[in-house]
């Protein structure tokens, strides 16, 4: 342990610091960050029902791409932080993101081998699922059921996955996040 007392810096500082960049950490947050920007980025009211689950999406792809690091824990701090930007009633959305965690980490082996549009299909069926949990949460909360468009993230989901798979695994192959 060396220290530069000038700038308040320890060469054991500096190597976590390195190693926390190598590992790719900060790209996994960051683009965990950008997914709960876009959660809450405003949209004119008619793009408000087609808004996809982004976190959800993202979730998924570390989930699949790196089940030791991504799981069950994140997607429900993921899902808590959701609940919080949206106000909804706090584990709504926790639960939902656990049970996507959940299935992609327990099928990440078999996911991998999927083409594109297979796991576009599984994708827009999870959001589709942690949908109806919430769905199910709010109706015992006695809110009444949304029309048909509260299903349409599953949809937007599905169909922006490719793109977002392709981006997110350029990401983790630039930066060699392992």
């Amino acid at each position: 342990l060396t220290c530069d007392w000038s700038s308040d810096v320890c060469s054991s500082d500096l190597e976590f610091m390195n190693n926390n960049l190598r590992s790719g950490g900060v790209v996994i947050a960051g683009s965990f960050l950008v997914a709960l920007l876009l959660t809450a980025m405003p949209l004119p009211a008619w793009a408000v029902p087609w808004r996809p689950a982004w976190v959800a999406m993202v979730l998924a792809y570390w989930c699949m791409a790196l089940p030791h690091r991504v799981g069950i824990g994140v997607g429900w701090m993921l899902g808590i932080l959701v609940d919080v930007l949206q106000g909804a009633l706090l584990g709504q959305n926790a639960v939902g993101f656990a049970i996507i965690a959940y299935v992609v980490v327990s099928w990440h082996q078999r996911l991998r081998m999927f083409p594109l549009v297979q796991q576009a299909l599984l994708i827009g069926l999870l959001v589709g699922i942690s949908l109806m949990f919430s769905s199910w949460v709010r109706g015992i909360m006695g809110v009444p059921p949304r029309s048909w468009t509260y299903w349409l993230p599953a949809v937007t989901s599905m169909v922006l996955w490719p793109w977002l798979f392709i981006i997110l695994r350029d990401l983790r192959r630039r930066y060699h996040v392992a």
